[in-house]
Formats: C-alpha cells, sequence, structure tokens
C-alpha cells in the first residue's frame, strides 16, 4: 500500500510517505499499552479533558493550514474544509466539557443490595478511517475513548496521508501523553497482526461494505469489540405538502455536498408521481447551475472527487445503470480537466433489476424515483441492503415523524438534509454498519460497563 497525497485538482503527486515497519507498529502497541495501564490506574479523567480541549483551541487556531490539508488531500472545497475542521472542535469541546457526567457511576435500583456500574477504559483501539472527512472521521472515535482512556492506533486512508500527520501532530501539540494517538501507514497484513494482539480491545472502522466485512472478521476472530459505519443510499422523501420553497434550497446540497463522497447524503429522491416532473426540472436545474473548478476558488460549488481512480469507477456505475435501463435526465459528460471531476449527473427509471437499484453510488449522482402513495415510499426505502440515514419533507410535523419511524435505518431527518453535532448519534443499520459514534452512545462503545454490587448494604 502506497501513502501518498495526490492533488485531486490538478492530478499531481505532491507527496510520497513511508510505510511503517513492524517496529514502528510494536513500538506503537507498547507505547499504548503503557500508556492504558497509566490512565487505568487514575481516578477520573484525569487531565484529558484539558488536553482535549487543547486540541479544540489549536484546530481553531490553526483552521487555515489544516483546512489546506484536507483540500490538498482529497479535494474539498476550501468552505466545507474549513467547516470540517470547525465541526472537529466542537467534537473535542463536548467530550471534555461533559467528561465527568460521562464517567460518572450509574446507580441501579436493586433491592438485594447496592449496585452500581461504572464506565472504564478497556485498552487500545484500533481506528481504520476514510478519506471523505479525514479530519471529522478521527474525531469522532478520539475525543470519547482519550477522555475514557483507551489509546489510539490509527490506519488512515492511503490517499491522505497529510491529514492523518496533521492531526496527529495537533494532539502532540496539545500536550497529550505520547501514544493518545499513534498514526501509522501500515499495510493489510499489519492491521490483521495488530487487532490480533491481545493489547488491543476494540476495532473501529469507517468505511466500505468490503472493509468493513474484512476487519469485523478479523475483530470477530479474535473476540474484539468493533464498530462499523459503512455505506449508505439514503433516501430522501418528498410528501405531497413539501415545503417546496424549502426543497429548493436543500435537496440539491443534500446530494452534492462535498461532491457527493458522504455515506449519509441523500442519494434515492422518492417523489410523489403528480410532482414528480416538477421534481426533477427542479434538481435538473439546480444541477445545471453548479460550478466545476479550483476548490479553493470561492465561486467553484462542486470540487473535483477524491481521485481519478474514484472517478472512473463511479463513471462505470453510470454506464452500468444506463445500460439496464436508466434514464440520464442530465449530465453524465466529460469534463476537460486533469483533475477527477466528474459533471453532476440525475438518474430516472431505474428498476429493480438494474444494478443501481441497491449500489451506493459515492459521488454527485442523483437518483429520481417516482411513486404513487406514502406506502409504496417507504416500501422501496426499504428495499435496501443499507440503512444508515434518510430524510422525510412534509409541512405536517407530526404525520413526518410517524412516517421516520417506519423507515429502516439509523437516522432520519425531516425537512433538512443530514446533520452532524457530537450531541447526536451516528450510525446505521443493515449492510451499513453496527455500533454509535458521539453522544453518549459513542463514549459507551469501547467502555467496559463495570458492575459493583454490594451485598452488605
Amino acid at each position: 500500500m502506497t501513502y501518498q497525497t495526490v492533488n485531486p485538482y490538478t492530478n499531481e503527486l505532491v507527496k510520497t510517505y513511508p510505510d511503517a515497519t513492524d517496529e514502528d507498529l510494536e513500538n506503537a502497541l507498547a507505547c499504548g499499552n503503557d500508556l492504558y495501564k497509566t490512565w487505568r490506574k487514575q481516578k477520573g479523567a484525569g487531565d484529558r479533558p484539558a488536553q482535549l480541549r487543547q486540541v479544540a483551541r489549536l484546530f481553531r487556531q490553526d483552521e487555515e493550514a489544516l483546512a489546506a490539508n484536507l483540500t490538498r488531500d482529497m479535494g474539498k472545497l476550501a468552505g466545507e474544509a474549513l467547516a470540517e475542521v470547525e465541526l472537529c472542535a466542537n467534537i473535542a469541546d463536548y467530550f471534555a466539557d461533559h467528561a465527568e457526567e460521562l464517567l460518572a457511576p450509574v446507580l441501579l435500583d436493586n433491592p438485594a443490595g447496592k449496585a452500581y456500574y461504572i464506565k472504564q477504559a478497556t485498552g487500545i483501539v484500533f481506528m481504520v478511517e476514510p478519506w471523505n472527512f479525514p479530519y471529522y472521521q478521527i474525531m469522532r472515535v478520539f475525543a470519547p475513548n482519550f477522555i475514557l482512556g483507551n489509546p489510539m492506533i490509527l490506519k488512515h486512508a492511503s490517499n491522505v496521508p497529510g491529514s492523518a500527520v496533521a492531526f496527529q501532530d495537533t494532539v502532540i501539540k496539545a500536550g497529550a501523553p505520547e501514544g493518545s494517538l499513534t498514526n501509522l501507514f501500515v499495510n493489510y497484513d499489519q492491521v490483521d497482526r495488530a487487532i490480533a494482539d491481545p493489547r488491543v480491545s476494540g476495532v473501529a472502522l469507517t468505511g466500505s461494505e468490503r472493509g468493513g466485512a474484512s476487519v469485523a472478521k478479523s475483530a470477530g476472530a479474535n473476540l474484539k469489540k468493533s464498530s462499523m459505519e459503512l455505506g449508505g443510499n439514503d433516501v430522501f422523501i418528498i410528501l405531497d405538502d413539501a415545503d417546496w420553497d424549502l426543497l429548493k434550497k436543500v435537496a440539491p446540497g443534500a446530494r452534492l455536498m462535498n461532491a457527493g463522497q458522504v455515506c449519509t447524503s441523500s442519494k434515492r429522491f422518492i417523489v410523489m408521481e403528480d410532482q414528480y416532473d416538477d421534481f426533477v426540472s427542479l434538481m435538473v436545474d439546480a444541477f445545471s447551475h453548479t460550478v466545476l473548478g479550483d476548490p479553493n476558488n470561492p465561486h467553484t460549488t462542486l470540487a473535483p472527487m477524491c481521485m481519478v481512480s474514484a472517478r472512473d469507477n463511479l463513471a462505470k456505475q453510470v454506464e452500468q445503470a444506463v445500460a439496464a435501463g436508466a434514464k440520464v435526465a442530465y449530465g453524465n459528460r466529460p469534463y476537460d480537466s486533469r483533475g477527477a471531476f466528474f459533471t453532476p449527473t440525475i438518474l430516472t427509471d431505474i428498476d429493480r433489476d438494474n444494478p443501481a437499484y441497491n449500489q451506493e453510488m459515492f459521488g454527485p449522482v442523483a437518483s429520481i424515483y417516482k411513486v404513487a402513495n406514502e406506502d409504496e415510499a417507504i416500501e422501496l426505502a426499504n428495499d435496501s441492503s443499507y440503512g444508515l440515514g434518510g430524510v422525510v419533507f412534509s409541512q405536517d410535523a407530526d404525520h413526518a415523524d410517524a412516517l421516520a419511524r417506519r423507515i429502516e435505518t439509523g437516522m432520519t431527518f425531516i425537512n433538512g438534509g443530514w446533520v452532524t453535532m457530537p450531541e447526536l448519534p451516528f450510525g446505521g443499520v443493515k449492510n451499513s454498519g453496527y455500533g454509535r459514534e458521539l453522544y453518549s452512545l459513542g463514549f459507551d462503545t469501547f467502555a467496559n460497563e463495570h458492575l459493583i454490587f454490594d451485598h452488605s448494604n
């Protein structure tokens, strides 16, 4: 595996990074395990909340440089990169500010004696993270586990090594102890070796189904707890009473944010048949006004994809969908550039036999479906191997809430696209994975909920 930054806008090699050696991995495991034992002896979170607040402060202080790494590594729009840096600072602040309550003993009502449980660290957590949100994906795991007392080893995506180094450097600069977060440019054999090591207690992965299945298999074989945040084919259901002024503002961006490379972005738009043509026209108009170009240019609204190979793979998926009967309502045209650009595309008339029906397209491609009624919308929404997020648009809040509960997914948003905050749990069901990140649910993922029961009370 080659860890290197290739600028997606120019397709030019920026820097190649050296692979980690087996000695590097052993040193990281030894250092992390020593730190775990040190933290395990401390009462509460010790100095970690203050150190995590310093991480947040540095993210804000160095936001321009940190954001530039994201744009250089994977092509993110400059404005979106700055927003990701701020989000990471907010997550760090949240877990620092809530450390005491998250670690507080939980009393249990029991007539036979005094009972409570405490949340304790379990050991090193091995992180396998993707390229689409190079800092945010790390922070979702790092912040809660750092407060809990689980040291972490990071294996980041091979195309965002600069961002991985910058995150680790920020943690070190914040004064966190050595071993708190160790980035390693490891290969897949070394990943398996790390997961099997008894000093590693859990594995957190965000990525593809294929990658998740491989890492989950290794974790299961070694009886290691794991959390998996995988792909999505999220629905965007538009009911008859939707607010179309709001819809025009939300729907296009729900698909095109981050060049469509978001696991929770809306990919399947489901609309009632009497409004179908109007919605297709809305999306075609919005997609036709996107501005492709330099992600550092404030006038650019659609950045390149993360790499040329990802663009080419998406093009093949669209070709297969069209060959199977899908119609192109807009896009699917070449763009004259050395970079990894893919013109925004809208597909319609996708039937159940089309490979695109149950396939995640990780890029600026929207699929629009026509249904006769709400029951048909829910049936279509749930006829998927994925279940990560979803959206319902209706001016009747109670009705939208009731419909949202019928969708088989981990997260549903009403009258707005996907949002993420440290106070909101993140995760899915089905082939979209298992486990939760963020909020107290994410804090508990790799905790030992240790029961203490006193018969004498």
